[in-house]
């Protein structure tokens, strides 16, 4: 198990114009060799954009990019011709196949903190698609079968314990308070890269949310 904490990870975007963002893996200008991906997973940003702030109309391709709400309400609009607003538990994932262009924004009046994970597909090319799952129950692992992985949300109460996946690969990222994993202690941003988890429990200090992929390469 690799733990990797908030403040090691690369910060980013435009804090001028209200954009902060903060990258798990290799990025833009913070190119890292040795932390390019975990799995399929290639990206895990933190960002946090303040009321009439985001990012411009821009390309991606060859990506899965599921999106999960932190706070506020996130704008989501992409060459598809599909326009939708993304809230706290609800689960957003464009796929990128051949190409799309898709804009990301903050149109409402209060803060938005939003984690965006990107993940490499197994076979690249196909046609764009989009799905927008609202109120993603715990018990209800969101699954990428083009990437290989399936998201699982873990709400823990204070003292009480969940499973981890057992898996090739696991990634555990920690949206809000603290768990303790294997006998490290993470808070919100840390994340615990897993490979061949087996019989690895979670037990949560305080009230806690965790975003866990399983991942079979």
């Amino acid at each position: 198990m690799d733990v990797r904490r908030a403040a090691e990870r690369y910060p980013g975007g435009d804090p001028a114009a209200g954009i902060e963002s903060f990258h798990a893996f290799s990025f833009g200008p913070h190119y890292d060799p040795d932390n390019l991906r975990f799995g399929a997973l290639i990206a895990c940003n933190e960002e946090r954009l303040a009321p009439g702030a985001g990012f411009d109309e821009h390309p991606h391709s060859h990506t899965e990019i599921v999106t999960w709400v932190v706070e506020g309400e996130l704008t989501h609009r992409d060459s598809t011709g599909r326009e939708t607003v993304v809230r706290p538990g609800d689960v957003q994932r464009l796929s990128a196949a051949d190409g799309v262009r898709h804009v990301e924004r903050n149109d409402g009046t209060a803060p938005l903190t939003f984690v965006q994970m990107w993940l490499a597909p197994r076979e690249p090319g196909g046609e764009p698609s989009y799905e927008i799952v609202p109120a993603l129950a715990d018990s209800t692992p969101y699954a990428v079968p083009a990437a290989g992985a399936t998201l699982h949300v873990r709400r823990l109460a204070a003292g009480e314990r969940t499973a981890v996946p057992d898996g090739a690969y696991v990634y555990v990222h920690v949206v809000r308070g603290r768990i303790r994993l294997d006998g490290a202690e993470l808070g919100p941003g840390d994340a615990a890269r897993i490979t061949g988890a087996g019989d690895v429990t979670a037990a949560g200090v305080t009230p806690t949310e965790l975003l866990v992929w399983e991942m079979s390469g």
